[in-house]
């Protein structure tokens, strides 16, 4: 262990996970995280993993899952979700509103094609040329009246879904020993009260005790009489808005007791350079859920606030993941993987491998 982060770096990693996780057999073969496949020893210690064709990723109490976002380079759709999760040992999941939606029977959006098309339009820099800075392409008539549309069958969609559909979602993930704990359905996008309404019916009916959003103070007046008619929680998750000056969470939170925090431990360290626990200290009471991840600081020469590896950045993640531990505070840890996965490798191994991590923080 590095003492003077108190984290576990990428070779205490390795040096421990040959001894205490050969035996877990969710994942056929050790890997580091990012790191080139490597062959798993045998050992004693496999009574301590879970039993093969299993998931659980409870370690120590605290409760590691992933938001599905993650496997956005894998292709999609609830029962692959399943799969994944069983092959990573995720036993508790951030399930993206969009996933759930396509199951559901969902128009098929036509975002993805349409941003493809507008981006492919917009003027390439000349050799030699900057790159422009980032901006949202404009959008033909055309390209907008087909937005419109989508959006006005959303809505009807929404509002006659019939809610059984839901149950099937939810049977097909608890079979496999997978639970929802949040949906990212993301009701500020939302045109009508009643689609609001539907975003908490149904993370309600998937299991799920929060539905999540970007944090607004607009959005929690909203949104916030639907969580508390739903007896659910709007929890907010956060980019880089701590490091800018001003910013604070106080006046979201006060809207409504429930209003909560989707913390995202990384993006908060790694554009503010402080600590995550100085946040789990004084809102543990206010945080839902967490997402974790390595990135470097903000104050480095090179590459800052960058994604990195586990075990690689300067993201404070055995200090997070303890503190939880020995507050018993019941706030799920949710793994969101931003980093390069290297051409050997896949998100959902990725994902394993920082679920094996974790596990031997907390074990």
């Amino acid at each position: 262990m590095d003492k003077q982060t108190n984290k576990l770096s990428r070779r205490d990693f390795l040096g421990r996970s040959g001894a205490a996780l050969a035996g877990a057999a969710f994942i056929p073969s050790l890997f580091a995280c990012g790191g080139q496949p490597a062959s798993a020893p045998a050992g004693a210690a496999a009574a301590a993993a879970p039993a093969a064709g299993t998931v659980n990723s409870k370690f120590g109490g605290v409760q590691i899952g992933t938001i599905t976002y993650s496997w956005r380079s894998m292709p999609g759709g609830l029962e692959n979700i399943v799969k994944y999760c069983k092959e990573a040992n995720v036993s508790s999941i951030e399930l993206m509103g969009n996933d759930l939606e396509a199951y559901l029977g969902a128009p098929e959006s036509p975002m993805r094609r349409i941003f493809a098309e507008a981006m492919a339009k917009m003027p390439k820099p000349q050799p030699g040329q900057a790159p422009a800075p980032r901006r949202r392409p404009s959008f033909t008539p055309e390209q907008q009246a087909e937005i419109d549309k989508y959006n006005e069958e959303m809505t009807a969609w929404r509002v006659g879904l019939d809610m059984s559909k839901v149950a099937a979602a939810k049977k097909l993930l608890n079979d496999n020993g997978i639970n929802v704990h949040i949906v990212k359905m993301q009701p500020s996008g939302m045109k009508t009260d009643e689609e609001i309404d539907y975003a908490f019916k149904v993370a309600k009916a998937m299991g799920a005790k929060a539905v999540t959003d970007e944090i607004s103070l607009e959005t929690a007046k909203r949104c916030a009489p639907f969580a508390e008619k739903n007896d659910m929680y709007l929890a907010f998750h956060n980019h880089m808005q701590y490091a800018e000056e001003g910013f604070s969470c106080d006046p979201i939170l006060a809207v409504s007791p429930a209003v909560m925090l989707n913390f995202d431990s990384g993006h908060y360290f790694g554009s503010t350079g402080i600590h995550p626990n100085e946040m789990l200290k004084k809102y543990h009471d206010r945080i839902y859920s967490i997402h974790i991840k390595d990135k470097t600081g903000p104050n480095v020469e090179e590459a800052p606030n960058a994604n990195q590896v586990w075990g690689q950045g300067q993201t404070p993640l055995e200090d997070i993941l303890l503190l939880i531990k020995q507050e018993g505070w019941p706030i799920y840890c949710d793994i969101e993987l931003e980093y390069d996965v290297k051409p050997w490798s896949n998100a959902v191994r990725e994902v394993g491998l920082c679920v094996k991590y974790a596990r031997q923080i907390l074990m």
